[in-house]
């Protein structure tokens, strides 16, 4: 009644409105549904959406049906004109126009039944290399969110203390911001990788093994990330010596050089820059670097080594998650973080009634 007396319309639902009550729909979505630092981010005057599995950013993705637009609105940004589709297809078709499919992931025979039905492949365990001796423990359960946290920071703060090093995992940007403030008011010192410290991934991941290193994370860090205990000397050495210089910059760096000469002197013209003299300032400056990349490796070897086998004194890497996900493999992944290649480890997840997972699946119990 409220909608139709703004609108200045008899009845929403007449068949002449239904254009209108799409829209009014699609801003109740927007509004109510679909939230900042959630299911999407606000960066540089654009609505981004952060992909629920892994936790990435997903620019030049957008929501169809005029959902992406009516979340501009809310957000105050430029409405930007709606995608066209002129074609769909769903994975499980796109998939099925193969002859032949064949995969491997570590978290496969969560899903054997499906890959049965729908493709009718066969999932097959591999044995690991080396026997996983990592510590799963029970599940947590409190009954407010506020309760979990304090819980959370209690565990994280009493490792830190230690040594150990953790990874805590979120399930959004903003949670994931939440408990940082959280621990921030302890003094427990935190690196934060979520989708608005992407930038910083590489660097994050390789340090989140060494000692007293304590990092929240969506599900970034969840997938595809090998955390080495101890920390990883190669990401150390390149950041103490810089990355390994290639033809194009140099060839870049000495035609600017050249401009900024023949400027200086008045003249309107300069010899242009060989490929012979790229190549030869190319050998040089690798030479120089490799020498340089090559010491410090050396150096943080024996220093990773050392501190690996601290933090396996420890316990290995401790993986703390603070909510189940919708789907198990995610879970699996985040778990899949610590114990890697035989090391030690511990995983341990912080339920509240008040998750979503709880209020949308277990609201009737």
């Amino acid at each position: 009644e409220k909608v139709e007396a703004r609108l200045q319309v008899p009845n929403l639902y007449d068949p002449e409105q239904i254009e209108t009550l799409h829209h009014v729909e699609q801003g109740l979505r927007a509004h109510t549904l679909y939230r900042k630092d959630h299911e999407y981010v606000v960066k540089d005057g654009e609505v981004i959406i952060v992909d629920d599995f892994t936790g990435r950013l997903m620019p030049g993705r957008r929501w169809s049906d005029g959902l992406h637009q009516a979340v501009e609105a809310k957000e105050n940004v430029k409405i930007e004109n709606e995608n066209q589709t002129l074609a769909t297809v769903s994975f499980q078709n796109y998939f099925r126009l193969y002859t032949k499919l064949a995969g491997m992931t570590g978290t496969a025979d969560t899903e054997a039944a499906e890959f049965a039905d729908i493709y009718k492949l066969e999932v097959l365990v591999i044995p690991t290399n080396r026997k996983n001796i990592r510590l799963d423990l029970q599940d947590t359960v409190y009954k407010t969110e506020r309760e979990k946290f304090t819980a959370v920071c209690n565990d994280v703060e009493e490792r830190w203390k230690k040594g150990q090093p953790v990874l805590v995992g979120t399930v959004s940007i903003a949670k994931s911001e939440v408990l940082s403030s959280l621990l921030r008011k302890r003094n427990v010192q935190h690196d934060v990788l979520n989708a608005k410290q992407h930038e910083r991934e590489a660097e994050i991941v390789a340090q989140a093994g060494r000692k007293g290193r304590i990092t929240i994370s969506t599900n970034m860090a969840g997938r595809g990330t090998d955390i080495l205990l101890g920390g990883n000397p190669e990401f150390l050495a390149k950041r103490d010596v810089g990355p390994e210089p290639t033809p194009n910059e140099i060839e870049g760096r000495l035609v600017q050089e050249r401009v900024d000469k023949a400027k200086a002197s008045g003249e309107s013209k300069f010899a242009p820059v060989t490929a012979a003299e790229v190549d030869q300032v190319y050998k040089a400056e690798f030479a120089a670097w490799k020498e340089r990349h090559d010491a410090a490796i050396a150096k943080y070897k024996g220093e990773c080594a050392r501190e690996h086998d601290d933090v396996v004194s420890l316990g290995g890497l401790h993986i703390l998650g603070t909510e189940r996900h919708e789907s198990r493999r995610i879970d699996n992944q985040l778990r899949g973080r610590s114990g890697r290649q035989g090391d030690p480890g511990s995983s341990k997840f912080y339920l509240s009634l008040e998750d979503d997972l709880m209020r949308i699946f277990a609201s009737d119990r």
